[in-house]
């Protein structure tokens, strides 16, 4: 290996380590990021096999704890799929783990950028909800007011009126994908890239019912965590700073050579 492969083995070094130190960075910043999902970082030779180089960066989307928060409409997945949040403006749909949802003053359930929660809608008293739409608070009785909102773990929404009275107007829908990797974060905790993930029911529908065809269930008055490692992060940290180091003083040895060698041809 020549001297100058040497400084540009060094250098790639540094450069991809880096990238493994901003990633570990980004895990640890988000440990407590509703539902976020911690990343490693792949290394690899070069094509010319002189240096190092990211082969790829994974995301980890493995489940999160649930923690309690009392709040009905907040919702966590026990299992498997996430929540399909639907932007009123564009109509881009979105995946999502976080289910930090409320009522908005309109009556969808929306999450945090007042994105609509996707799902069946339309139900009655009489009439189970059917229609795919944005989840959307029913219309109380004659001389009947709405009077709580409780969720079920297959995502039945029940609401409860001032007679007494009880209906299901809505239920939530959970949508797995064969291939999560495929997911692109677009920030705010949510997945944009749904059709490349490969989604098991293709578009949402009854099937999409939380508890069924291989879905996690829906709990309310919860939140998923972070399922960052924090000591896992930490170990990843302090061995990438030592290869940063070592990779770092291979480029200063390079550089004093080179500097000796040119002093050489000095007069």
């Amino acid at each position: 290996m020549a001297l100058i492969d040497t400084l540009g083995t060094g250098v790639s070094a540094l450069q991809s380590f880096t990238t493994g130190l901003d990633t570990v960075a980004n895990d640890i910043a988000n440990i407590n990021s509703t539902a976020f999902k911690g990343s490693g970082t792949n290394f690899a030779d070069t094509f010319t096999g002189a240096g190092v180089q990211v082969s790829a960066t994974t995301t980890n989307f493995s489940q999160g704890s649930l923690t309690t928060t009392g709040v009905s409409t907040n919702l966590g997945v026990s299992g498997n799929g996430y929540f399909i949040v639907q932007d009123p403006t564009t109509s881009a749909q979105y995946a999502t783990r976080d289910g930090s949802f409320s009522f908005n003053s309109a009556g969808n359930l929306v999450n945090a950028q007042g994105y609509e929660v996707m799902g069946l809608t339309g139900g009655t008293s009489s009439a189970a909800p059917s229609t795919l739409g944005p989840i959307k608070q029913g219309t109380p009785p004659t001389g009947t007011e709405l009077q709580s909102v409780s969720i079920s773990t297959s995502g039945n929404v029940m609401e409860t009126y001032s007679n007494g009275t009880q209906a299901t107007t809505n239920q939530v829908l959970l949508q797995g994908f064969t291939n999560p990797s495929q997911l692109t974060s677009a920030g705010q905790n949510l997945y944009s890239n749904l059709s490349a993930a490969g989604p098991l029911t293709g578009t949402l529908s009854a099937t999409n019912a939380p508890g069924s065809s291989g879905l996690g269930t829906v709990e309310a008055g919860t939140l998923e965590q972070s399922n960052v490692d924090l000591t896992q992060e930490f170990a990843d940290m302090i061995t990438m700073q030592r290869a940063f180091e070592a990779n770092s003083r291979l480029v200063t040895v390079s550089d004093t050579i080179l500097q000796d060698i040119l002093n050489l041809k000095q007069p």
